[in-house]
C-alpha cells in the first residue's frame, strides 16, 4: 500500500535521551528545515514537545512552506486549558491556510504535577475524552458564534462574547490526532478523532493485536469506518550506510528505547511481550539518574521487535514489509547524517509513496 510520509523537526537526539542536554536551534534553521522537508516530498512535518513548545516552530514553518501538512507531535493537553489549545490551533489553521493538524497527548501524573506545575484531576482517558469534546465545542463556537453550553466533570465552556471570539475561518475542520499506546486511548481515537499517533514504544505486534482492535472498536461505537482514522506510526529506526554504521545505530537506539521503556505508563507493551521485569528495572535506573546504564537492559531480540534495522538501501522495503496493514502514515525520524543526503531522502519518500 502507498503511505503518507511525515518527518519531524527539533526531535530529541541520543544525547538528550541520555540526559546530556539538548541541541539548539534558531528561526533561520527552522525555516530552512521546513522548506527542505517540503521540497523533498514529505506529506507532513511535525514538531514535538520535548523541552520546547511544539506550536511555535510550526508558525515559522507555515510562513516558509506552501503545501506540507504541519502538526504537533504531540502537544501535552492537560497543562493547557482547552481554550488555550483551541486558540493556538485555530490561529495556526488560519495562518497555514488549512494545513494544521492538532496532535494531543496526556503525559503522566508525575510530570503534569511536578514538571508542568499543573493539576491532575482524574484518570487520563476520561479526561482526554472530555478535553476533545470541549475543543470541538470551542471550534464550533468560533466558526458559528452563539452561546456555548459545554458542561463536563473537568471542563466547562459557557461564555464567549464577540470581542473574544476569533471568528470563522476558511478551513474550520481541524484534524485532531490522539497519541495512544494503551487500549482506552486507541478506542477514544477511533471514536472521536481523525487520527492516532502511535508511540514508537508500541511494537509492531502490539500495534496489530492491541491497538488496531481498539481503534476498530471505537469506530464501531461511533458508527464510523475504521479506515477513516489515519493510523500514524513512527517506528524506531536503526539504519546507516553500512554494517558498521548499523551496529552503531543499534547501540544508540537502545538508549532511546530504554528511556521510553522506563515509563510505567508504557509497561503494558512490555508486559504484552513478557518483558515487565525489564521495565521495572529501567524505571528504577531512571529514578536514580543512571541513564547511560539503561541501554544494557534492551536485548538484541527486543530491539528487533521494536525497530526497523538495516542499511539505507533497505529502509523503504523493510518499512513497507512491516508497516503494511498497520499504518496509513509513516513518520521518518532520520539521523542527522542521513537527513543531509537529500537525494536518498527524496528517493525513500518516493518509494514509500509508491509502495
Amino acid at each position: 500500500m502507498a503511505f503518507r510520509v511525515e518527518t519531524v523537526i527539533l526531535g530529541p537526539d541520543t544525547d538528550q535521551y541520555a540526559g546530556e542536554g539538548q541541541a539548539r536551534s534558531d528561526i533561520g534553521t527552522i525555516a530552512a528545515a521546513a522548506r527542505r522537508c517540503e521540497e523533498l516530498g514529505f506529506d507532513g512535518l511535525t514538531a514535538p514537545e520535548a523541552g520546547h513548545d511544539p506550536f511555535l516552530p510550526l508558525i515559522v514553518a507555515a510562513e516558509h512552506t506552501r503545501h506540507i501538512a504541519l502538526g504537533t507531535n504531540v502537544a501535552i493537553a492537560f497543562p493547557r486549558s482547552p481554550m488555550v489549545t483551541a486558540q493556538l490551533a485555530w490561529d495556526l489553521q488560519r495562518l497555514s491556510g488549512g494545513r494544521f493538524q492538532l496532535g494531543l497527548g496526556t503525559q503522566v501524573k508525575g510530570h503534569i504535577e511536578r514538571r508542568y506545575a499543573s493539576t491532575w484531576s482524574g484518570p487520563p482517558g476520561p479526561r482526554m475524552r472530555e478535553y476533545v469534546l470541549c475543543l470541538k465545542a470551542m471550534f464550533d463556537c468560533f466558526q458559528k458564534g452563539g452561546k456555548p453550553d459545554f458542561e463536563g466533570e473537568h471542563y466547562h465552556f459557557s461564555l464567549m462574547s464577540p470581542f473574544f471570539n476569533p471568528g470563522p475561518i476558511e478551513h474550520p475542520d481541524i484534524p485532531i490526532h490522539l497519541a495512544a499506546v494503551n487500549p482506552y486511548m486507541a478506542r477514544l481515537a477511533g471514536e472521536l478523532c481523525d487520527g492516532l499517533r502511535l508511540h514508537p514504544i508500541a511494537t509492531f505486534r502490539y500495534a496489530r493485536e492491541v491497538v488496531l482492535p481498539g481503534v476498530a472498536a471505537g469506530a464501531r461505537k461511533a458508527g464510523r469506518d475504521a479506515s477513516e482514522i489515519d493510523l500514524i506510526g513512527a517506528p524506531f529506526l536503526a539504519i546507516a550506510r553500512d554494517g558498521e554504521g548499523v551496529a552503531a545505530a543499534r547501540r544508540a537506539l537502545k538508549q532511546h528505547i530504554a528511556f521510553y521503556a522506563s515509563t510505567r505508563t508504557y509497561h503494558a507493551v512490555l508486559e504484552f511481550h513478557g518483558w515487565l521485569d525489564v521495565g521495572r528495572e529501567l524505571h528504577r535506573l531512571s529514578r536514580e539518574g543512571k541513564w547511560r546504564e539503561m541501554p544494557a537492559q534492551i536485548s538484541d531480540e527486543m530491539l528487533e521487535e521494536w525497530a526497523i534495522v538495516g542499511t539505507c538501501d533497505e529502509l523503504a522495503d523493510r518499512l513497507t514489509e512491516r508497516c503494511t496493514g498497520v499504518f496509513s502514515t509513516v513518520l521518518l525520524d532520520l539521523p542527522a547524517d542521513l537527513r543531509s543526503d537529500e537525494a536518498w531522502v527524496a528517493e525513500t519518500v518516493d518509494a514509500l509513496h509508491r509502495a
